[in-house]
Order: structure tokens, then C-alpha cells, then sequence
């Protein structure tokens, strides 16, 4: 087959958020050239006084593909679209106004997705700075009047909205209204459903105001009558608990009243929680249509009163810096917090200029595995290190994983670098008291680490509230810029894999060694020491059982699992989540819904097989945490739907969550959730062969590398 790209076609929609408004319209085709001229009107099927004031026009530029084969047939030739580029546009500026005159709007290479979808609405509404590289699209919005046009206040809109007669719903319509809005697994909401969720807009305002999501998503904004109605509610809707108020920060509520009542809702957090959900709301930044919102001044707020915030609110955003789409957005933020917190910038200079001279040090290492022996690269790392600019650069920081930790001294004898691909460098400072590490990854994206760790942090608070201490370890992890970025050194632990090798005599035996673990922690924990050590990892072990499940991490293998002196297991590098599993020659290497292993009942038990009693107490803690854990599903969904402006591979679209709503049992009942855990924690028990089989084909291929 040959393919010919021939003609170029622009399409063009009005959407609200996620809502198209009308009809999408497309352009006649032109000859493919350097400058094509379509010189074409193009008419929506919507009033001008319905646009709600968030309306963003998207286009699409594609080629149309002549399918031709080689030899004639008697078929015609088949057509295909050729997605080009995009752009977006809002159709009113920030002052209110309909937009009028001609606009160059550069657009952005576009990446075909499953849906075959064109336009992309979730994108930016910036233009492509890179203008020497991408196509510019020239439109020309109309003078509809020879005077400006602006869209009215609320106080204009408040106006409009007659509210009429109360509606006073049957019983039949209460019931179902009720289900409606208990609808926790999102299912999508009939054409009924919604008129009757708009008609009883009061009765949800009253009875479910956590409901709100709902109705914003029923309400039609191409009618600016309904418009009218919903602000008019919106004015005295009761504020929401974080919960509820972070789903209103998705693309899909757009709405600038909408966005601003939000902030008031989240203005309640306290620095802790605020701190706990920073990740996505800066995330959530990349929705905002114009560069001065309420987010950003609440972010600013929040940042310049609590230096913590502070630090973290600098180091999300300066790790994206390097993407186009949000440079000037996050720039500007970020000169405002400097500005605004000048005795901040120093030390933050100073943290930038020792990432700068990592990056540097695992250039050269890498640079040096390629010539010379582990041994003599070692050395010279060392030599490096030990340079005065090194020295200076690398001394008295604090440590962007944890700015109340300051690194002082550098162990240099103590710095080494690792064996994975990409040679991270493990660096051992002195502080005050004790000795502090951290790893310096340069070449691996860092943030779906960070994810699925504050994920864990957030468990571990839930589960804490509830008087469930499961020991768990949530390292710190951050990406500080493209594919760099810092985690923490868990001091005083080791991988299973190292344990297990260490205890048997060949690589093939080493994965089924049940005693291994039990005789390592038998000698690092001495006599009555033993017992607090399995509890530890019985707890642990518990607690990671459910989070691995929930979050769908996959690729688990003994590297990547591993245990501290005192007990407390704990899981490393999570590349793949929300059920991408790793597959070798279109086999599912995976097979378990998580790593349950005998070694581990083995300790467990405390070495002793008829113990049921303790695994018994471990089963229990396994179901406890998991119930509280769907208790608290709906956060969970809500914060990874958030995180689809991330653009992580993983996590890019609604489809992605579906996992996370199946493995939290979301819209079923306690007792059918916990009869599906139940069922899984048994597979785990009954398929944990599959995995010892995997993990020695892992050590395997390890060591023949």
C-alpha cells in the first residue's frame, strides 16, 4: 500500500469543558502547500448569547490519505484522516469580551489517540511557543456589532434566573432521585435521569449537595436561560467537604463561578491536607484558560504563609519547566513565589545548582561504564566528587525530598553508583546526628512514583485515623526536572532478592528458599527482638498486600521488594500501575492480584506451618484495611482523574481509572466488596508458586546480563 497525503482539511468545535455545544464544522479541502488559503467562513449552530463564557473554539488541522494500491482494481480508493496538528482558542478574552479581529494561533504536532478523536479539547489553550517548527493557523473572528460585546455579570445572569414555582417532587421521583445521586461507580447518567436531576436542581441542592458534580454536568450551558438557574443555585450552595470540591477542579467545570466556589470549599484544608493533595492541584493548573485564576492566588496564598508548601509548590512546578504547553504559566508562577518570599531563593538556588552538578557526575559515570571497569569507574567517581566544586556545590544543602533535612557533609568514601541502566548515583551525607542517602536518577520519569507513593502516604493516614498501623514506608520521591529527579534511601534494608541469594547456594534455588527471610531476620533481631520483627512484617506485609492490589502496581519481582533490619517490608520502583502488567512474548508474567509468597506465611507463622492463628490475624488485618480503603474510594478515583493532565503513559484517560474503580468495589455494597477481596486474597495464597517461578526467571536474566 501507498499512502498520499493530498489534501488538507481544518475542523473546528465549540466545546464547554469536555461538553461539545454544537455541531462540529469542517472546511473544504485544499491542495496540500507551504501557505494553503481556505478563505472560508465557518457557522456554528449556536446563538451568540448562549456561549457560556468559557466556550473554547479547537481545531484540528489533518491531510486526507488516498489509500492507493499497486495494481488497479475496480474498488474505489479508500480514504483515511491523517491527524496533523491542534490548537485551541477561548472565544471570549480574560476581560469578559467576545473575541474580535484576526489571531495567529501556532499550533501543536498532534498524537493519535484510540478514539480517533481530532479535536482536543483537554488541551492547552497557549500557543505553541516553538513557532519556528509548527504550523500557524490564521483566523478572524467577525464584528457582530460595531461595539464590544461583553459577557454579562452574575448580577446580570441572577437576574435572568426566574426561579418560579417551587417543584415539589412525588415520592416515585424522590426514590429515584436518590439513586441517582448514589451512584458511586460513575456509571453513565440516561437522558430521564438527567432531566429529572435538573428539575429537582433544589431538592439536590438541599438534600445531596455533595451531588453538585452531577447537575454542573446535566446543566445545558449552550441555553443561557438553564445558565442563569444554575448560578442562581450556585450563589446558595452549602460549601462541600475537600472530597467533593476536588472533583470540581477536572476540565469537565470549566466555569469560572464554578472554579472560584471550589477554591472557597478548599480554603477549609489545614497545611496538612493541602500538602497531601499539592500534587494534583498543581496539576489541575494545566485546565485553567486564563493565567490569573483563583487556584493559582490560592496556591500563592498557601505557599508564601507555609514554607513547606512552599518548597513543594516550587519543585512541581520547576520539574515541568521544560514542557512548552506550560513554561509561561508556571514560570510566572514561580517568579511570583520568589519574589514574594525572597529568603527562600537562595536555598533554593542552592538545591538547583547541586541537581545541576549531579547531572554532571552521572554523565561522567555513565560515560566512564562505557570504557572501564565498575571497580575503576567507582574510583574515578570518587576523584570527581572529591574536586572542590564538587565538594561546595554538593555540601550544606537542604534536601529537596525533605527540606527539614539538611544535608551538611558528603560521605564521599560512601557514594557510590548503581547497577540499573540508567546508573543512578547513591549519595551518603553526615547531618547532625545520623547519616542521611539519597539516590540522584537521571534518565527515568520519576512521577508515577510519586503518585503511587503520596497514594500509599494517603492510605497509610486513612488507615491511621482509624487506629490501623500498618508500618508502612512512603520514601520520599521527587521528580525535580526531565527524567531527573531524587528518592530517598531506606537505610538498614535490603531486596528479597539479595536475601534469598545470600541464603542458598545457586540462583535456581535461591527463589524457592522458604528460610531465608525468617533466618535473616533472625539474625539481625536476636531474641525477644524476633518477635517485634515479625509483627512489623506481618503488618507491613498486610498493608502493602491491599495497596499493591488496589493501585494495580504491577511488575513485582524480589529486586523490588524489600526489607528493613527491624521487619517492616516495603515496595520499591513502581513503573507500571492500574493494572499494566508486564508481559513477556505476549505472556502475562503476572498472574496473582498480588506478591502473598510462602517465604512471607513462612515468617508470618513464625516458621511454624500449623500457625494458623497468626495468619488468621493477618487475613483479618488484610480485610480491614481493604474496607476502609472503599470507604474512602471516591477520593481515590477523584485525585487519579485529576492526574490525567499529567500525561502520564499510564494515566491519560477516564478509560485508565476503570481498574481503580473495579479493585475499590465502587457502587457495591461492603459485604459484596469484601466477598471479592476475600476471593482474590485466596488466589494470591494459591497462585503464589507462579510468582516464585517468576522471580527466579528475574534472578535469572539478572545475573546472565
Amino acid at each position: 500500500m501507498r499512502n498520499a497525503c493530498r489534501l488538507l482539511v481544518v475542523q473546528a468545535g465549540l466545546f464547554h469543558g469536555s461538553e461539545l455545544l454544537c455541531k462540529v464544522v469542517t472546511s473544504n479541502e485544499v491542495s496540500v502547500c507551504s501557505e494553503p488559503v481556505w478563505d472560508q467562513k465557518l457557522v456554528f449552530d449556536i446563538n451568540v448569547s448562549d456561549l457560556p463564557r468559557m466556550s473554547r473554539l479547537c481545531f484540528a488541522l489533518y491531510g486526507v490519505i488516498e489509500k492507493t494500491k499497486k495494481r488497479p482494481t475496480k474498488k474505489k480508493n479508500k480514504r483515511a484522516d491523517c491527524p496533523l496538528a491542534w490548537v485551541n482558542t477561548m472565544v471570549f478574552d480574560y476581560k469578559d469580551q467576545l473575541k474580535t479581529g484576526e489571531f495567529s494561533l501556532s499550533t501543536w504536532p498532534s498524537v493519535p489517540d484510540d478514539k480517533g478523536d481530532l479535536l482536543n479539547p483537554m488541551g492547552t489553550v497557549e500557543k505553541n511557543p516553538n513557532i519556528d517548527s509548527t504550523a500557524g493557523l490564521l483566523v478572524r473572528f467577525p464584528n457582530i456589532r460595531p461595539h464590544p460585546l461583553y459577557y454579562p455579570p452574575i448580577e446580570k445572569l441572577n437576574e435572568l434566573s426566574l426561579n418560579g414555582e417551587k417543584v415539589v417532587a412525588t415520592k416515585e421521583e424522590n426514590q429515584k432521585l436518590r439513586e441517582i445521586v448514589d451512584n458511586k461507580n460513575f456509571t453513565e447518567i440516561f437522558e430521564d435521569e438527567k432531566e429529572l436531576l435538573w428539575k429537582l436542581r433544589g431538592e439536590v441542592r438541599q438534600k445531596y449537595p455533595e451531588s453538585l458534580s452531577k447537575l454542573l454536568l446535566v446543566t445545558k450551558w449552550n441555553k443561557h436561560e438553564d445558565v442563569a438557574q444554575m448560578f442562581c443555585l450556585l450563589r446558595k450552595w452549602p460549601e462541600l467537604p475537600a472530597l467533593h470540591a476536588l472533583e470540581l477542579l477536572d476540565y469537565s467545570f470549566p466555569d469560572p463561578h464554578v472554579r472560584s466556589f471550589t477554591i472557597r470549599c478548599l480554603r477549609k484544608l489545614s497545611d496538612d491536607e493541602l500538602f497531601q493533595y499539592l500534587l494534583q492541584l498543581v496539576q489541575v493548573l494545566k485546565y485553567e484558560s486564563y493565567l490569573d485564576c483563583d487556584l493559582t492566588c490560592f496556591l500563592l496564598e498557601r505557599a508564601l504563609a507555609n514554607k513547606k508548601i512552599g518548597h513543594f509548590l516550587f519543585w512541581h512546578l520547576r520539574s515541568e519547566m521544560h514542557v512548552p504547553s506550560v513554561s509561561l504559566r508556571f514560570g510566572l508562577i514561580l517568579e511570583a513565589y520568589c519574589r514574594g518570599c525572597i529568603y527562600h531563593i537562595k536555598i533554593l538556588m542552592k538545591q538547583n545548582e547541586a541537581l545541576n552538578k549531579m547531572k554532571a557526575l552521572n554523565d561522567f559515570v555513565k560515560s566512564g561504564c562505557q570504557k572501564a571497569t565498575r571497580i575503576q569507574t567507582t574510583e574515578d567517581m570518587k576523584v570527581c566528587i572529591k574536586q572542590d566544586t564538587y565538594l561546595e556545590a554538593l555540601s550544606d544543602i537542604v534536601s529537596p525530598l525533605n527540606p527539614s533535612i539538611m544535608l551538611c557533609e558528603l560521605c564521599t568514601d560512601n557514594c557510590k553508583f548503581m547497577d540499573s541502566k540508567m546508573k543512578p548515583l547513591w549519595l551518603m551525607y553526615k547531618d547532625k546526628y545520623d547519616t542521611v542517602g539519597i539516590i540522584f536518577k537521571n534518565g527515568d520519569d520519576l512521577r508515577q512514583d510519586m503518585l503511587t507513593l503520596q497514594m500509599i502516604q494517603l492510605m497509610d493516614v486513612l488507615w491511621k485515623t482509624e487506629g490501623l498501623d500498618l508500618r508502612m514506608l512512603p520514601y520520599g520521591c521527587l521528580s525535580t526536572g526531565n527524567k531527573t529527579g531524587l528518592i530517598e534511601v531506606v537505610k538498614n534494608s535490603d531486596t528479597i532478592a539479595n536475601i534469598q541469594r545470600n541464603n542458598s547456594n545457586s540462583a535456581a534455588t535461591a527463589a524457592f528458599n522458604k528460610d531465608a527471610l525468617l533466618n535473616w531476620l533472625k539474625s539481625k533481631n536476636p531474641g525477644e527482638k524476633l518477635d517485634q520483627a515479625i509483627e512489623e512484617f506481618t503488618l507491613s506485609c498486610a498493608g502493602y498486600c491491599v495497596a499493591t492490589y488496589v493501585l494495580g502496581i504491577g511488575d513485582r519481582h524480589s529486586d523490588n521488594i524489600m526489607i528493613r533490619e527491624t521487619g517492616q517490608l516495603f515496595h520499591i520502583d513502581f513503573g507500571h500501575f492500574l493494572g499494566n502488567f508486564k508481559s513477556k512474548f505476549g505472556i502475562n508474567r503476572e498472574r496473582v492480584p498480588f506478591i502473598l509468597t510462602y517465604d512471607f506465611v513462612h515468617v508470618i507463622q513464625e516458621g511454624r506451618t500449623n500457625n494458623s492463628e497468626k495468619f488468621e490475624r493477618f487475613r483479618e488485618c488484610c480485610e480491614q484495611a481493604y474496607k476502609i480503603l472503599c470507604r474512602n474510594g471516591t477520593l481515590f478515583v477523584n485525585l487519579f482523574a485529576l492526574m490525567k493532565a499529567a500525561g502520564l503513559p499510564e494515566l491519560s484517560s477516564s478509560k485508565d481509572i476503570q481498574y481503580l474503580k473495579d479493585s475499590l468495589a465502587l457502587g457495591k455494597s461492603e459485604e459484596e466488596a469484601l466477598k471479592n477481596f476475600k476471593v482474590k486474597f485466596n488466589e494470591a495464597l494459591r497462585e503464589s508458586w507462579k510468582t516464585k517461578v517468576n522471580w527466579m526467571m528475574h534472578s535469572f536474566a539478572k545475573d546472565n546480563r
